[in-house]
């Protein structure tokens, strides 16, 4: 079975790195030849974007999605929503759901990857049903953690649950990379085993699992995984795309992608990140911490960042 790959490189991987603050200006360029690669999706939309574009970038977050769906028509655009938050940081009215999945469908966006914090799929719903009513592809999410109360049984119910609500496909989404690779095997062979629903991966690369847990899933019938193009990936971060590809290559998951188009997409990143150092977290390499800690990803260098303007860095 071949591997769908989604890059997130122009959301979660610069959300993760440094602070969300890609620019709309840095994504055109290149915007074609990620288009050509053959991509499952192209995570672009969702998360901190919409916040940041307003924010710090002074970008008005619609223009930047039509832009990128005129610039990438043959790609599925892919986004994060948080449910009953939308993009914001509070609940919202179930017609401003509709209305505001209703208006991204209309400026080209194709995937929507829901969750919830709480993994309470009561705050997924109005979200996931406003998508599929509006004919684009609605992603529910299990939303990975561990503690004594999250056991396998746990994901089992909730996946059940998305499935009564109504989902073109589940994510599970470890956005601490705390995934271990064995519970990656469990997870998806019992979820593919009871379901028949199609699977994604996506895992943070902070402790050092995700690529072990990624190929783990893949044993186990994963459909798809998220990365991210080599130079916007680890750390905080992603697997390489790159890597994966190469991993994959000449088995029966084999990607169909072509690692020299990818490594003219990675020489254009390596070249663009360096506009962004200022805002680059601090970890190198690992962070074992965060199998305690479980702070997520795309959390991290946001908070970095808020820190060091507030000179209270030492902090962290």
């Amino acid at each position: 079975m071949t591997i769908a790959i989604t890059d997130v490189v122009l959301r979660d991987a610069h959300q993760s790195l440094f602070a969300t603050r890609l620019r709309l200006d840095d994504m055109l360029p290149i915007a074609a030849q990620l288009d050509d690669v053959g991509y499952g999706s192209l995570e672009c939309w969702g998360g901190a974007t919409f916040d940041a574009c307003i924010r710090f970038l002074g970008e008005d977050p619609w223009v930047r999605l039509r832009e990128l769906k005129k610039a990438m028509p043959k790609t599925p655009l892919q986004m994060l929503l948080r449910g009953q938050n939308l993009l914001g940081y509070r609940h919202y009215a179930d017609d401003v759901v509709e209305r505001f999945v209703e208006r991204a469908v209309k400026n080209g966006m194709d995937v929507f990857r829901v969750f919830d914090a709480m993994n309470d799929p009561r705050n997924m719903k109005a979200a996931l049903q406003a998508v599929r009513s509006h004919g684009a592809h609605a992603q529910g999410t299990l939303s990975y953690t561990t503690s004594p109360a999250h056991t396998l049984q746990t994901w089992l119910d909730l996946t059940e649950q998305l499935l009564e609500t109504g989902v073109d496909s589940i994510a599970i989404k470890d956005m601490s990379g705390i995934l271990t690779p064995v519970a990656a095997y469990d997870l998806v062979s019992e979820i593919k085993k009871r379901y028949d629903v199609r699977l994604h991966l996506h895992a943070h690369a902070t402790t050092g699992m995700a690529e072990m847990a990624l190929l783990k899933a893949i044993e186990a019938g994963v459909d798809g995984v998220d990365t991210a193009i080599s130079s916007m990936s680890a750390t905080y971060g992603h697997p390489a795309t790159e890597a994966l590809v190469a991993t994959l290559a000449g088995t029966e998951h084999d990607t169909g992608l072509d690692i020299l188009k990818l490594e003219n997409i990675a020489a254009y990143f390596r070249e663009v990140r360096k506009k962004y150092h200022a805002f680059e977290g601090q970890l190198k390499g690992y962070d074992s911490r965060i199998l305690v800690a479980q702070v997520p990803g795309g959390m991290l260098t946001n908070l970095e960042s808020q820190l060091k303007q507030q000179n209270a860095a030492d902090k962290l």
